[in-house]
């Protein structure tokens, strides 16, 4: 997205100095500068991590209900070079957290399930929730535990098909774990439709503050950008009564 908005200022920049307006195309061509060498140094995604992130860098601490629910949001599949289906790189962070929840969970006596969100967004031949169901297993969940939500392609849908799950299973905490900078869509997702969950983030993403533009930058520049852009969207569709109408989170 950001190497988008870099290009159209280029590109803008030639055209108005080819119609020779030159000062125009010395603003274009200039803010197109200053965007690389902003986003580059780190400046940029150093804002935008901020501002996603921050209300998420303290882990909390769960009271545990009688009835609990781990909600894991997908982060993605990919079939190996053997020709098994693993999930995604990102995804291992995410693994880890909900398996600690779901020992800490565990250990507390209470009742606990481990709820999986993802379907195949990846066109592998196999949900990210039966992917990550199946990793779970070996490290030790127990099947009886494992909610699968197969159907979601997105974060909107990973929301809007585990609410009926989380309600049927009758959860009274409900934990929310992906990046840190995803929480905030998520959980603002989850809220519409009923969903009250604690947000624990499993990573956290760090620009790379350097004299000379890091490519990281740009790259998490784009996924921050891109958070943004979903919470936008959700108020715009909100406004306009694009989006399926909420659900009162105190309602069963």
């Amino acid at each position: 997205m950001s190497m988008d908005v870099l290009i159209v200022l280029v590109l803008l920049g030639v055209a108005l100095r080819v119609l020779r307006r030159r000062r125009t195309a010395a603003v274009a061509l200039g803010l197109a500068v200053l965007l690389f060498l902003v986003t580059g140094w780190g400046l940029l995604p150093a804002c935008l991590l901020q501002s996603l992130q921050g209300p998420y860098a303290r882990r909390p601490a769960i009271a545990w209900a009688p009835r609990n629910a781990i909600v894991l949001l997908g982060a993605g599949a990919q079939r190996a070079a053997d020709g098994t289906v693993e999930p995604g790189e990102p995804a291992h962070s995410r693994l880890n957290e909900a398996l600690a929840l779901y020992r800490e969970c565990k250990a507390s006596g209470m009742d606990c399930r481990l709820e999986v969100s993802g379907g195949d967004a990846r066109h592998t031949g196999e949900s990210e929730a039966a992917v990550y169901a199946a990793v779970l297993e070996r490290m030790g969940v127990a099947g009886a535990d494992l909610l699968l939500e197969p159907r979601s392609m997105n974060t909107w849908q990973n929301a809007q098909f585990s609410a009926p799950l989380l309600h049927g299973y009758g959860a009274q905490r409900v934990v929310l774990v992906s990046s840190a900078m995803h929480l905030r869509r998520a959980s603002l997702y989850f809220a519409h439709f009923g969903i009250a969950a604690t947000p624990v983030r499993s990573d956290w993403a760090k620009e790379r503050m350097d004299w000379w533009p890091q490519s990281w930058n740009f790259a998490v520049t784009d996924l921050a950008l891109h958070e943004y852009v979903g919470v936008l969207r959700y108020h715009v569709y909100n406004a306009l009564g694009w989006n399926v109408q909420a659900t009162d989170p105190g309602a069963p």
